[in-house]
């Protein structure tokens, strides 16, 4: 079977969205399954990125108010679309709600074949934070209305939680419905060196490590957590709030820590080499702290537990479908003075932390991504062999 993957996100462009296709594509091969994806061209990477077989890079410009990512031009899309032979496809994956969500179907439609897509971003917080003007009420109805009408247009969706799959169907959406996760690929459990981390950050031997990883943006509500830091350095005045990531939240963050007083104990680490650097990041963190409300999944989640960093965290939407009991997580309100408690405990209780620590070892080997390849391979059948109205929701 061949599939043809879209997206308008891609590596170098670190996120949840492109974590999943590349550890699909990798773990779908192996079930006889190949892919092409079709993604925006970053141009400063260009070189490195040529490295990749199945990818095919499209010419992009930039995004408003967003440096980080860029946006495919529909022209040259059209053109490298139209160039691919339709008869070599059996299926369009498609994952991003943009460019590629269009580009996409039509190319499925052009082809006679059925389109998919994963519902990867929810959308409608999304829409309030990057486009602020307009009014939170008319930013809802226009994301529910946009999501319906681009869901009516495949054959199925995938939700990557059962609560996303909930907010889906509370928006109408008839298309059918099915919940499968990423999943973590095997190399995310190889251990990760804390003190290479800690070497590389010029940090001190004896600051304890409260740290994020993730993309630094609005949405994240990574400034709740710089807020909830002030007091758990009023408990532990050895802690150092590590935020790994980059994204537009980030110059608002460090005056955000500027302000508070907070700059001797912020360290903002930017991107990682998620092979390297990345894993030692998770390696060296005694504390991983995640208070965003808008993931679909959230897999930093799972691959801080890989590397047996104590988990504490809210739960909101996709989160809630990892954060069960027995995960390795403590499982908080987002409410600062409960957080920070929280935090405390993990690092003044090493019997705590080395609990949370082999529950969470544990639990995150049992998010297979081979595993979740399996059922994708599945489900790519029955949409190839089955009418829309055949397919029930899983």
């Amino acid at each position: 079977m061949r599939v043809l993957f879209v997206s308008d996100v891609y590596f170098p462009r670190v996120n949840g969205v492109s974590t999943s296709i590349r550890t699909f594509r990798q773990d779908l091969a192996a079930h006889g399954v190949e892919t092409q994806l079709v993604a925006p061209r970053y141009e400063a990477a260009e070189a490195a990125l040529a490295e990749e077989p199945g990818v095919l890079r499209v010419p992009s410009a930039g995004v408003p108010r967003d440096p980080e990512d860029r946006r495919m031009r529909w022209g040259a899309l059209t053109r490298a679309l139209d160039a691919l032979v339709p008869s070599a496809f059996d299926l369009v994956h498609i994952h991003t709600p943009f460019i590629a969500h269009y580009a996409g179907v039509r190319f499925a439609r052009r082809a006679g074949i059925p389109a998919l897509a994963t519902y990867h971003t929810f959308f409608e917080e999304y829409l309030h934070h990057y486009l602020p003007v307009l009014p939170r009420g008319v930013a809802r109805y226009l994301a529910r209305s946009f999501t319906r009408s681009q869901c009516d247009d495949v054959r199925a969706l995938i939700a990557p939680s059962e609560p996303m799959r909930a907010v889906l169907l509370e928006y109408g959406v008839t298309t059918p419905i099915h919940v499968l996760p990423t999943g973590l690929p095997a190399d995310r459990f190889r251990p990760g060196d804390a003190g290479a981390f800690r070497a590389r950050a010029g940090l001190a031997p004896e600051a304890r490590l409260v740290t994020y990883i993730g993309r630094v943006a609005h949405e994240k509500n990574i400034g709740f957590l710089v807020q909830m830091f002030r007091e758990v350095l009023e408990r532990v005045p050895q802690a150092v709030l590590v935020i790994a990531g980059e994204g537009p939240a980030r110059t608002g963050l460090q005056s955000q820590v500027a302000s508070l007083g907070l700059s001797s104990h912020v360290h903002f680490a930017g991107y990682l080499d998620r092979d390297t650097a990345l894993l030692d990041c998770y390696a060296a963190a005694e504390a991983f702290v995640f208070a965003s409300r808008t993931e679909t999944q959230g897999l930093v989640l799972l691959e801080a537990m890989a590397q047996g960093a104590p988990v504490v965290s809210t739960a909101e939407l996709g989160t809630r479908s990892i954060l069960v009991p027995g995960s390795g997580a403590l499982v908080v309100p987002e409410e600062q003075r409960a957080f920070a408690a929280a935090v405390v405990r993990v690092l003044e209780d090493p019997q705590l932390h080395e609990e949370l620590a082999q529950r969470g070892r544990t639990y995150a080997r049992s998010w297979s991504s081979a595993a979740m390849a399996g059922r994708l391979t599945e489900l790519y059948g029955t949409v190839r062999g089955a009418p829309a109205a055949a397919l029930g929701a899983a």
